[in-house]
């Protein structure tokens, strides 16, 4: 143990051994602060009054370390941490605090710390000072670090005259946290000031909340806060700050005027509240606002109902008085639900008060109520401009004068139509529907005179000339060119006017170029009735004149009807030279109904020849899907008029025309009448010929009319070269499948290998489709293999006289054995080069086909009759027979 005076201090300190090299140290380097922090930090676990005394020692040699102040200080508070803030240590560290802000009062953090440590010691008074001289003693930069524990301080405590001050002093430096300021006072009930400092707050139009808020978020506050609390504020005038956010904010009134009410009604002034409320909702604009208006409303008057009923049910002695206030409170109540409806019509209408739609649903709304109807028309057609209405003006006037109609009052109705016919309506329409319903009003009255006069001024040329479409003039100056208004004049000359005037109507229509196919059809229609049927027909051809096609179709349809219909075949040129003209320009979807007509006639009065030549340009001028009907009923009226044989050559135009779907059935129909005819060489040409586009895997059907026909008409050589063909066919759409797939499969790989893969994938396709072909030809003839026999190719019933035999003038002589070999030859020559593309498919195909066919034939074996083999004749019969 050594010992040691400390002249500055005077004190006599007593050190172990172990703090020689660190006092040796010190001696040497005495205004070293590494050396005594290294000194301190040995000292660390050693009784407090040691490390004290180093502390002391350091800061008398080093007086301005704010590293030494900062530590010392720091270790003093956690040497009286867990102390009651009676003990005396608390003043020392308060003392030490105070000699280190001699030297450290512009550092903040010192500041800091004293100011946290006075507070946690409860002393109000000299916490405050001490914030007060750090306010006073550091820049006002650094305030910034001083506050948020001044305004900590003064919430801990209840001192709310303090913070007062404090937080306004604070405001005056940051005003952007006024927000923080309202919270405290609505904590402290200074609901007064609160009010005052939120009206403040939504009036600074620079001000952002930190909390992000609106300002329409915080004048809801401000409303709340006054509304509610109308006995704690006193210092603000309620109605002129919500008014003022009434007009401020127009899309969120419902709340403000809540809220406004609200304020009335915990005032208890109810009667004021009741008047807000109904200024409420008759000047909100949006259904929203009015929904949460009218409900608060309700549940006012419910709950004031309720309460008042409650008070003299209780009250034994009630009066009389008592009992009309609450039949005065129930009416009131019953009369604010049965106006829902008409408030919120009025909310629409205020909002838009061009809405058509929405004044006939006010006008629906007053049922029963003349006076409220009149007045609501009356107002309706003063309101609604033209230009800018939501629906149809003119609905709102003929309404207008139908309510004065069907109360007797037609005079009344008559100044209302004469009225509506003076607005300048958007457009011509409109005008023109007022002046009709007017007239349809003057039937109703039987006053027909009078609803022709009001067309006949309806219909009025102005003195000058006016386009119809030129939006710059009246609807007024362009109504004599309104269709609607002409076609009821019309209708009203028909019925109660002259032939003569009504004549003139429909022409002048037809002069103005206004007319439709309807109006020339009932133009020419009334002119039949009187039986002018040549001014009918010459009606008819103005209006074929003025349209084209296809708008002229009717026109044409009835005029053609009704001249057949007249005269029949007595005209016959003039009918041709009408049909000649119709069908002159006539479109393909429109022409085969006049083709048909026009045949019809020729064939009725005409001459076939000259029907035939119009069935023969049918063919050729309708659409196409129409073709293919056409030719049939071509086909079937060249039966009737010259025999089967002349169809041939429509057959044949017929297969070059037609695609490919109706191409088949045509040659099959034409192979069944040569069939019938008995060219049964012919017919096989045909089958031969079609089926160069027959598919056998998608048109199995054909295939199979063609097998049954060389069962019943062939023999085994005609059916094994139907088999080759068949075959022939079907590798040449394998060939052309396998180049699309090898293309395809090229495109989009460009490899031999991936191609090869792509080949045996579709090979395999094309077994499976193979195989379906055969399965599905398989079935229908193993239903027929127990019949299946060669005849004669001649007839079907050999029996019968050669008298009953048809003779063909046409029929082709089949040719010696010369020509045979010479088309075998063909054949040979044909299937030559077929033979690289159907290899492998073909061979199968073929054996599979014969050894079906030779089974089938060995069912059954009949006797070749002599007579088919001609010249060909066999020798020896028997051996025929054997083969």
């Amino acid at each position: 143990m050594a010992t040691k005076t400390d002249k500055s201090l005077n004190i006599e300190i007593n050190f172990d051994e172990e703090d020689v090299p660190y006092e040796e140290e010190i001696l040497r380097n005495a205004y070293s602060v590494k050396h005594w922090l290294r000194y301190i930090d040995h000292k660390a676990k050693a009784p407090n009054n040691g490390v004290n005394l180093v502390y002391e020692r350091a800061l008398k040699e080093l007086p301005g370390s704010y590293k030494i102040w900062h530590n010392y200080l720091r270790t003093r508070r956690k040497q009286v941490r867990g102390k009651i803030p009676t003990d005396p240590m608390y003043e020392e560290v308060n003392s030490a605090f105070e000699r280190a802000l001699v030297f450290m009062h512009k550092m903040p953090r010192i500041w800091m710390d004293y100011g946290a440590f006075m507070t946690s010691q409860c002393r109000v008074t000299r916490t405050r000072h001490v914030f007060d001289r750090a306010l006073r003693a550091l820049p006002i930069t650094q305030h910034g670090r001083i506050w948020p524990l001044y305004l900590q301080f003064v919430r801990r405590f209840e001192m709310p005259e303090t913070a007062l001050r404090v937080y306004r002093r604070y405001l005056k430096l940051f005003p952007e946290d006024a927000e923080e300021y309202v919270d405290y006072l609505q904590e402290a009930e200074r609901l007064d000031e609160a009010a005052q400092q939120l009206a403040h707050i939504v009036d600074n139009e620079h001000f952002v909340s930190k909390h992000g808020k609106s300002n329409h978020q915080l004048w809801n506050e401000l409303c709340d806060l006054i509304s509610k609390n109308p006995h704690k504020v006193h210092s603000l005038n309620v109605d002129a700050i919500i008014r003022g956010g009434l007009r401020r904010y127009t899309d969120q009134l419902g709340h403000l005027w809540n809220s406004l009410a609200d304020y009335y009604v915990r005032s208890g002034l109810f009667d004021r509240a009741r008047d807000i409320y109904e200024e409420a909702i008759q000047t909100v604009t949006t259904v929203r606002d009015f929904t949460q208006v009218f409900d608060e409303y309700a549940q006012f008057e419910e709950l004031s109902l309720n309460k008042r009923m409650e008070q003299v049910a209780s009250n034994e002695s009630a009066t009389e008085e008592d009992d009309i206030d609450v039949e005065l409170r129930l009416s009131r109540f019953e009369y604010l639900m049965e106006r829902r409806l008409l408030l919120l019509n009025s909310v629409l209408l205020r909002q838009n008060p061009h809405n058509v739609h929405e004044w006939h649903k006010r006008v629906t709304l007053y049922e029963d109520k003349p006076a409220e109807i009149i007045s609501t028309y009356t107002e309706a057609v003063q309101t609604v401009q033209p230009k800018q209405a939501v629906g149809k003006l003119h609905t709102l006037w003929v309404e207008f004068a139908k309510f004065y109609e069907a109360n007797g009052q037609v005079e009344d109705a008559r100044v209302v139509f004469e009225r509506g016919t003076e607005v300048e309506y958007v457009k011509v329409e409109d005008l023109a529907a007022v002046w009709c319903e007017w007239a349809e009003m003057e039937l109703r009255q039987q006053q027909f005179e009078a609803a022709l006069k009001l067309m006949q001024r309806a219909t009025a040329t102005p003195k000058r000339k006016v386009a119809y479409h030129d939006d710059t003039e009246t609807v007024q100056a362009r109504l004599h060119r309104s269709l609607k208004v002409w076609s009821m004049y019309a209708d009203l000359e028909e019925s109660f006017g002259t032939f003569k005037t009504c004549k003139a109507v429909y022409e002048r229509i037809i002069d103005l170029k206004i007319c439709t196919p309807q109006i020339i059809i009932n133009y020419g229609m009334f002119l039949e009735e009187h039986n002018y049927f040549e001014e009918a027909y010459r009606a008819y051809e103005k209006g074929i004149a003025l349209f084209k096609w296809p708008n002229v179709y009717d026109i044409w349809n009835s005029y053609l009807s009704k001249f057949l219909e007249r005269y029949g075949g007595t005209k016959l040129e003039r009918a041709r030279d009408l049909f000649e003209q119709c069908l002159d320009q006539c479109p393909a979807e429109h022409a085969k109904y006049f083709y048909l007509l026009y045949a019809k006639l020729e064939e009725e009065h005409g001459l076939a020849r000259h029907a035939m030549s119009v069935y023969d340009r049918a063919t050729s001028a309708v659409k196409e899907d129409e073709m293919f009907d056409m030719y049939n009923i071509f086909v079937k009226k060249a039966a009737e008029i010259y025999g089967l044989p002349r169809t041939r050559e429509i057959y044949e135009k017929a297969i070059e025309a037609l695609p490919e779907q109706h191409m088949r059935h045509m040659c099959v129909k034409f192979a069944e009448l040569e069939t019938k005819l008995g060219e049964v060489d012919r017919a096989r040409a045909i089958y031969a010929h079609c089926s160069q586009v027959c598919d056998p895997r998608i048109t199995a059907d054909f295939w199979q009319t063609w097998k049954e026909f060389e069962v019943r008409h062939g023999n085994e050589d005609t059916m094994r070269e139907m088999l080759r063909i068949k075959r022939s066919v079907q590798a040449t759409y394998n060939t052309q499948v396998n180049m699309m797939a090898a293309q395809f499969l090229n495109t989009n790989n460009g490899t031999a290998a991936d191609a090869g893969a792509g080949t045996d994938a579709m090979r395999q396709l094309e077994e499976k489709a193979r195989q379906a072909a055969a399965e599905a030809k398989q079935k229908p003839t193993e239903k027929a293999a127990s019949n299946i026999m060669f005849v004669r190719g001649e007839t079907q019933g050999g029996a019968k006289d050669k008298k009953d035999t048809v003779v063909n003038p046409d029929e082709i002589d089949i040719g010696d054995s010369d020509e045979d070999e010479e088309d075998d030859d063909d054949e040979a020559e044909n299937e030559g080069a077929n033979q690289e593309n159907q290899a492998v498919e073909a061979a199968a195909t073929k054996t599979d086909d014969e050894g079906l066919v030779m089974k089938k034939l060995r069912f059954e074996q009949k006797a070749i009759p002599a007579k088919v083999f001609g010249s060909l004749k066999p020798t020896n019969q028997g051996d025929s027979d054997e083969e």
